[in-house]
């Protein structure tokens, strides 16, 4: 379980949070997001767990959010959430007969 770039993967050296204008020394892109929080799920209302926290329509994008908390998990490329969703949607349309 590391802290790291939601897009590429290169782990957070610091041990203090990642401020808005940080951005990911390999990919070039901001760090305090939405998708790297611990509060994001996408199953939620706002796909945010933490319900005094604004809506953020962006979640990809650098943000002003007062609950961001860098979350510690394992890296899966995005192509890997892709495939999954691929495989439910076509196991979806076999069972429907589409």
């Amino acid at each position: 379980m590391t802290r790291h770039c939601w897009k590429c993967g290169a782990e957070w050296p610091f041990c203090r949070l990642p401020g808005r204008n940080d951005t990911c020394e390999r990919c070039g892109s901001d760090l305090k997001v939405c998708l790297n929080c611990v509060s994001y799920d996408r199953t939620v209302a706002y796909e945010c767990r933490d319900r005094r926290a604004e809506e953020i329509a962006q979640k990809d994008r650098s943000n002003f959010c007062e609950y961001f908390d860098l979350a510690r998990r394992e890296y899966v490329p995005a192509a890997s959430h892709d495939s999954r969703e691929g495989q439910a949607r076509d196991r979806l349309r076999k069972l429907l007969g589409d």
